[in-house]
């Protein structure tokens, strides 16, 4: 059978997922304020995205000071992560206050509105500063650290690059390649074996899939574990690659219900081929806090002395 030819969408979606994952492989080299104006591009375009979601179930957000408050968190997120790991100082603080401090301010915006706010106002708002705020600031910090027991193996320059390898560049790479891995291999052994429904929420994953996906990230969280030099490497690298996998999913299908919600295919139409941006980053905004929470706490008590 001859193979059928490729459409211009799926082109079009070729050349743009290869686009994507250039530039973004480029930002997280550069790492630093680079890697921050990166991720606030990205999640400025997401927040758009959700709240016009929520705009079409007649929620009326506070649009602008939730925006404003996500570009001060990363802001200073990276301000207080920049110099390495732990923070401490005055920069910590402010960046610890300013998620509080925003959801304080957001309630009294929409207080001063001349139709006074509602639950589903604030709460459309609040979630959209931790779900696009908080935890896309994780990759910052992750993409931060510099503790060198968290990547025992790595020092020196990067394949005789200018950048040198830091714990946090090989997490960040190292998650982000778990995250494709997922994709992959639910993709893959879903379209040859997948049978089972996984959820109402998406129709086109199943059981298989998933499994698929949980293993392939399995296998490449394994090599990554040897490659940083944890011991056991594979075991706790297998472990974090499963984890991962669990998370994106949890992250694809939570903008699944929100679109399937306000009765939208895609969240947008930003990217030629994949929908909109919120489309391609759901598996990534969960994951970060994860694997740094992990990374940072767990790491250090399940590597022998």
């Amino acid at each position: 059978m001859l193979p059928r030819p490729r459409t211009a969408t799926s082109l079009a979606r070729l050349a743009s997922g290869w686009a994507a994952g250039g530039i973004g492989f480029v930002v997280v080299m550069l790492g630093g304020w680079w890697f921050t104006a990166a991720v606030g591009v990205i999640v400025h375009l997401g927040l758009l995205e959700f709240f016009r979601m929520a705009r079409f179930k007649g929620i009326r957000p506070a649009t602008k000071t939730t925006l404003v408050a996500v570009q001060l968190l990363l802001i200073t997120t990276q301000a207080a992560a920049g110099n390495g790991w732990p923070a401490h100082g005055v920069v910590g603080d402010v960046a610890a206050a300013v998620l509080p401090a925003s959801g304080a301010v957001i309630c009294g915006w929409l207080l001063l509105q001349p139709e006074t706010g509602t639950i589903a106002d604030i709460a459309a708002s609040v979630f959209g500063l931790f779900y696009l705020g908080f935890l896309p600031s994780h990759w910052i910090k992750l993409r931060d650290l510099a503790d060198p027991a968290l990547a025992p193996n790595l020092s020196g320059s990067v394949l005789g690059s200018p950048w040198p390898w830091t714990s946090g560049l090989a997490l960040t790479l190292l998650a982000c390649f778990l995250i494709v891995a997922t994709d992959i291999g639910s993709y893959a052994i879903g379209r040859r074996w997948g049978s089972r429904p996984l959820s109402p929420i998406s129709p086109g994953k199943t059981v298989e899939g998933a499994l698929g996906g949980v293993a392939c990230a399995a296998l490449v969280g394994a090599l990554g574990g040897l490659w940083l030099g944890w011991r056991p490497g594979w075991l706790i690298g297998a472990g974090l690659g499963i984890v991962v996998s669990l998370f994106a999913l949890v992250g694809d299908l939570t903008e699944s219900m929100m679109k399937r919600d306000a009765g939208l295919k895609d969240s947008g139409d930003a990217i030629p081929g994949h929908g909109g941006i919120l489309d391609r980053i759901d598996s990534y905004l969960f994951v970060p806090a994860v694997v740094y929470s992990l990374v940072t706490l767990l790491l250090p008590v399940l590597q022998p002395s």
